[in-house]
């Protein structure tokens, strides 16, 4: 039986749960001006966002700050999930799922490639295995969908995904849903992914530092991207701390603004 839930509405958006970096911002034992500054918007989770779908609300990747970010933004119910990459920072709230068996009724739609996969599996082997469960929510109980680069159909709205580098070793996904398009953790996108990101109304688009990266686009890298592609707003995320929201928005051009937690886009 489905368990009543409160949740928000949030049909025809997409909020930005998270746009910190790797170890979130504040960073432990950091005493930069922006972790110690406590400006509300330098205050920044792991990177994770979730999109209000005509069907239900679809979660992009499962932050080890899931919880926190749910609750901050009044999100009662997760329908389904679709992962970027098979990172720490993207899958380690995957537990927090266990909750929404229950208001569903059913168990959680996730979307993911083979890499994804294999790590869900090994980290959280106990929502896999075999073995009886003590008792109904003791585990995650979620329904795998393998999807690769072909377009896929998802809570009443088409989601395409984005191969992108991320660094010299990863391949990940950024997604596209109408002309607004998700690209967490990328240092490069390959010919052949352009044509994917054109036309967009809003970009959400990796960028971590000033400095060079050897796996995320830095400012520069990730301004360039959005001349580009002559976006009419880019929001940055998977931002590190030293990248300070006030004083690097001040100098962007037009357009294009640091991300913070719980920005909404309109979905176009």
């Amino acid at each position: 039986m489905k368990k009543q839930v409160k949740t928000t509405d949030i049909e025809g958006k997409m909020i930005l749960l998270g746009t910190g970096t790797s170890v979130g911002v504040p960073a432990i034992g950091c005493s930069c001006d922006v972790c110690q500054g406590g400006h509300p918007r330098n205050q920044r989770t792991r990177a994770s966002a979730i999109v209000g779908l005509p069907e239900g609300n679809l979660l992009i990747d499962t932050s080890p700050d899931l919880r926190t970010q749910l609750l901050r933004e009044q999100i009662g119910i997760v329908h389904s999930v679709i992962y970027t990459h098979e990172h720490t920072d993207h899958i380690m709230g995957f537990d927090d799922l266990r909750l929404f068996q229950f208001y569903l009724g059913h168990s959680v739609p996730v979307y993911c490639n083979a890499r994804v996969e294999k790590r869900l599996k090994m980290a959280f082997d106990y929502a896999f295995s075999d073995e009886a469960q003590t008792h109904a929510g003791a585990a995650p109980s979620v329904d795998l969908t393998s999807i690769q680069s072909e377009p896929v159909r998802i809570l009443g709205a088409e989601i395409i995904p984005i191969p992108l580098k991320h660094g010299p070793r990863f391949d990940v996904l950024g997604f596209r849903i109408g002309n607004v398009a998700y690209c967490t953790d990328v240092s490069e996108i390959p010919d052949s992914s352009w044509d994917l990101l054109q036309g967009l109304d809003t970009l959400v688009l990796d960028a971590l530092r000033e400095d060079p990266h050897p796996t995320h686009f830095s400012i520069a890298e990730a301004v360039e991207v959005a001349q580009r592609l002559k976006v009419r707003q880019t929001y940055f995320t998977h931002c590190a701390c030293r990248l300070d929201y006030e004083s690097v928005n001040s100098v962007l051009p037009s357009g294009i603004a640091v991300g913070y937690d719980g920005l909404q886009v309109e979905l176009t």
